[in-house]
């Protein structure tokens, strides 16, 4: 059986002493002569966005200096570091900092 909201696979739960059929939308329906009945719907917050930690290369560790051109002060070596800030399908992102200005910037190529 499938919600009729949002189209998942509806999960048997138990609610008091009654075995229904939910959804992670918050549908909920039990099993009647009838068929599927609405008992209740309750509303599931969405989380909006992630929050990603700052890093700090300094405390990293030793890390890769590069040959990149400093789109603030013109010095053309740079550390770099990746992090996956999207989704693990996706490339990393690269981070770099300038060696002379410590200005950062990211890659996406």
């Amino acid at each position: 059986m499938f919600c009729p909201t949002c189209r998942s696979l509806l999960i048997p739960k138990k609610v008091g002493k009654e075995s229904v059929m939910g959804c992670s939308c918050g549908y909920t329906a039990s099993s009647t002569a009838g068929g599927l009945r609405l008992l209740s719907k309750e509303t599931v917050k969405k989380k909006e966005h992630e929050t990603i930690e700052a890093v700090d290369p300094d405390k990293l560790g030793s890390n890769p200096v590069i040959d990149a051109d400093c789109p603030k002060c013109g010095h053309g070596k740079a550390i770099y570091w990746l992090i996956q800030t999207r989704a693990s399908d996706e490339p990393e992102t690269k981070f770099m900092r300038c060696e002379k200005c410590k200005h950062t910037w990211r890659d996406y190529s």
